[in-house]
């Protein structure tokens, strides 16, 4: 990967070897058809979506691809998750194993919901 701080996603996936990114292209199209309506940008030198604030972050490294859900991401789906490595707002999916683009669309899924929650309870919440 280069020093320069990536300005886009393309930037981000071109600085990668070609197997790399097809695995994070694979999982941008994962993410860009769970949710169309996502906004996509960099944050904390990530390839981020954003809906009514950060809704998921992804990161190449040497062994892994680490998909940053938020901590409610990770706990909805702690048993099919609990096959990788991770944290409490994250996952690792190794590099040499097939990318697990079910899972990670049904993430992004309810990321969705979750964010799209936002609004609703702050209207309540000024009633």
């Amino acid at each position: 990967m280069t020093t320069d701080k990536p300005s886009n996603i393309d930037e981000y996936i071109a600085g990668f070897p070609a197997d790399i990114q097809k695995s994070l292209e694979q999982i941008r199209e994962t993410i860009k058809s769970a949710a169309p309506e996502a906004e996509e940008t960099i944050k904390y030198a990530m390839p981020t979506y954003t809906l009514n604030g950060n809704l998921i972050h992804f990161a190449a490294f040497k062994n892994h691809i680490g998909l940053y859900p938020t901590p409610t991401g990770i706990e909805a789906f702690k048993e099919e998750l609990s096959l990788y490595k991770g944290a409490k707002g994250s996952v690792q999916f190794p590099l040499d194993k097939p990318m697990p683009l079910n899972l990670i669309a049904r993430i992004v899924k309810f990321r969705v919901m979750k964010s799209l929650e936002k609004p609703e309870q702050k209207k309540r919440a000024n009633r």
